[in-house]
């Protein structure tokens, strides 16, 4: 029976465990997404989520705490600064796993486990883009036709049509 074991031990001792998932943390927060097992993303899910969350405070018993995580400046610095900008608003979910199949060599599940605010394809970014495109493809001919025409004088009109005449001569 398995009352009570809540952590998930992917089949490694406490140690390799732990070191597993720092690493995997600091790669996921320097590439934004990364390609692992399922149960790998499952397990990293709920070690990095809470440190995204600590580190939408910033001060220094924060950044320590979570250096004692991590162990990578680098990836600390990036959290508390690009990430922890990013996911200022958002109340959690910071993360996104998607089932990728199986993995050839050993028939293992794969997931693509990434930061949700860094998601060009999903996220904001898709419905800028759509409407940037619907913009340029109609707006075009709308602002034309919604355009006030300055109003001109009959003498301009009678400038005008004998230089459009000699125009059409030459």
């Amino acid at each position: 029976m398995r009352h009570g074991d809540k952590i998930k031990n992917l089949s490694r001792t406490a140690s390799h465990r732990k070191a597993l998932l720092s690493n995997l943390a600091c790669q996921l927060i320097d590439h934004k997404s990364i390609v692992t097992t399922l149960a790998k993303a499952r397990a990293l899910r709920t070690y990095v989520e809470p440190l995204i969350t600590k580190a939408k405070e910033n001060t220094t018993h924060q950044r320590r705490v979570v250096f004692s995580y991590l162990q990578d400046k680098e990836a600390v610095t990036e959290l508390f600064g690009t990430v922890a900008g990013k996911v200022a608003g958002r109340p959690g979910g910071y993360t996104r796993i998607i089932k990728l199949g199986t993995r050839v060599g050993d028939n293992a599940e794969t997931a693509l486990i990434e930061l949700v605010d860094f998601n060009e394809v999903y996220g904001k970014g898709k419905g800028e883009a759509r409407e940037a495109a619907r913009k340029t493809r109609r707006g075009g001919s709308r602002k034309k036709s919604a355009e006030p025409k300055p109003e001109t004088t009959s003498a301009e009109t009678k400038e005008e049509a004998p230089k459009t005449k000699e125009k059409e001569a030459e």
